[in-house]
């Protein structure tokens, strides 16, 4: 409590937080403006009535928009596509020889870079946001109500507008958060949006330990011990994955620089365990979607094990069964491969580390210091990935059991990308208040240690 009451003595972190809370009240704002011309009823309606008949997928959509996608509100898109933009932008870099020229020149460079992943931004909304309004035209809820009363390119393009003007707004507040604010705008605005719906799907858990309309009740007290240790044991685990780091050791070479003797500092290279983050998770979901989705509509009777095996992908997030959790799993390992390979360079941290004459104990200098590196983190990857893989398959499992008595909702801040994003945000957030605390001669959070930054 002592920490809580220094942070709002220190008058620019003060400023800070309340700056980043007004932006967040906009966001949030954006995400409740409904879309015109559609009826949010309706579509409140069909997003229930699917939650367990697409798997739970358009549920946790709705999860990652802030309940944004039920109403179908301007805000729909919310900050995903310049999610999606960034992500093609990092991994087009390590392909596109002009892209990688500009990574590495420093802060002008990056600033083309970002100015790419707006322009990207802007097309992937449009393209998105006109894709959504035609695909709801035709919906209609299950009480025979359409979602859309006046049908058309006006319409549409309406839609397009509203919800590109809404992202575009967004993207800017999450930029100024990161300015003027504490924490990474993009980072917080997604956590915000996911906690969003943690007390919804907290008080429909709370209703199921009482007794309703005359029903015993669904859950009972060893659940609810059953669900706190769980929780305990969940976040540390997760805490753990996010920070957790190969400490490789560094030593500098003497030399003579101006006439004076530099080097001969130790020090470590930090080597993540989840280096990856959660790129796996977010690319291995859409792709089981729709593989799943394609899989299922095969027609030709030689093809029936395709068929099935498609059923079983697509129904997987509500009805999750050793197909779909095998084929998540397999899925997860790959991507995590997959990001170490087009994102860690390590013949470049190798030549990097040659350039500034240093060198790791026992290894030499130039190709086998690349080759140890690499050989390092393949084998870390592998135990980030199989933590990263548990964390991912347990809101699967709690989704189905006890017959699904736990609501969906609540069973994916039990892991996969809700879980990931909300400790990795906290964390990287309380590093910054931590150095605001420690910077001013108050003490942190933590009275031993302190709290590290994921290093890149």
């Amino acid at each position: 409590m002592s920490t809580l009451s220094n942070i709002w003595k220190i008058k620019e972190l003060r400023s800070r937080i309340l700056f980043t809370l007004g932006l967040i009240f906009i966001c949030r704002l954006v995400a409740a403006v409904p879309t015109p011309g559609v009826n949010a009823a309706a579509m409140g309606d069909i997003i229930n009535a699917n939650r367990s008949a697409m798997g739970g997928l358009m549920g946790m959509l709705d999860i990652f928009t802030g309940g944004a996608l039920s109403k179908f509100s301007v805000g729909t898109l919310s900050i995903w596509p310049y999610i999606n933009a960034s992500i093609i932008i990092q991994l087009m870099t390590a392909i596109v020889p002009s892209l990688e020229k500009m990574a590495r020149e420093g802060d002008v460079g990056r600033q083309k870079l970002t100015q790419v992943t707006r322009y990207l931004t802007l097309v992937l909304c449009a393209g998105q946001a006109y894709a959504i309004a035609a695909g709801i035209e035709s919906m209609v809820s299950p009480g025979g109500v359409p979602v859309v009363a006046f049908r058309g390119f006006g319409f549409r393009l309406l839609t397009v507008i509203a919800m590109t003007s809404a992202t575009m707004l967004v993207m800017w507040l999450g930029e100024q958060i990161t300015e003027r604010g504490i924490g990474n705008g993009m980072s917080v605005i997604i956590m915000v949006n996911i906690c969003a719906r943690l007390p919804g799907a907290i008080y429909e858990t709370v209703l199921k330990f009482f007794p309703q309309g005359g029903q015993p009740a669904e859950l009972n007290f060893f659940t609810l011990v059953f669900l706190l240790a769980l929780a305990f044991f969940v976040f540390a685990g997760t805490i753990l994955l996010t920070d957790g780091v190969r400490k490789v050791p560094v030593h500098a070479a003497r030399g003579a620089v101006g006439g004076r003797v530099a080097g001969g500092r130790s020090t470590y290279m930090p080597l993540r365990v989840n280096y990856a983050g959660v790129m796996p998770i977010i690319f291995a979901g859409p792709i089981l979607t729709v593989l799943g989705w394609l899989f299922s509509r095969v027609d030709a009777p030689w093809l029936g094990w395709l068929q099935r095996y498609g059923d079983n992908l697509y129904n997987g997030y509500g009805r999750p069964g050793p197909c779909f959790l095998i084929s998540y799993a397999l899925l997860i390992l790959f991507f995590s491969f997959f990001w170490i390979a087009t994102q860690f360079n390590a013949v470049r941290i190798a030549d990097d580390m040659k350039a500034s004459n240093s060198y790791i104990p026992g290894i030499r200098p130039g190709m086998p210091t690349a080759e140890f590196l690499d050989l390092t983190m393949t084998r870390v990857t592998v135990i980030g990935s199989v933590g990263l893989i548990i964390i991912a398959l347990l809101p699967s499992v709690l989704r189905s059991w006890g017959g699904g008595q736990l609501p969906a909702e609540l069973a994916s801040f039990f892991g996969g990308t809700s879980l990931l994003i909300i400790v990795g945000v906290a964390l990287d957030t309380m590093r910054q208040i931590e150095s605001y605390l420690v910077m001013r001669e108050y003490d942190g959070f933590l009275k031993h240690g302190r709290i590290r930054g994921r290093a890149g």
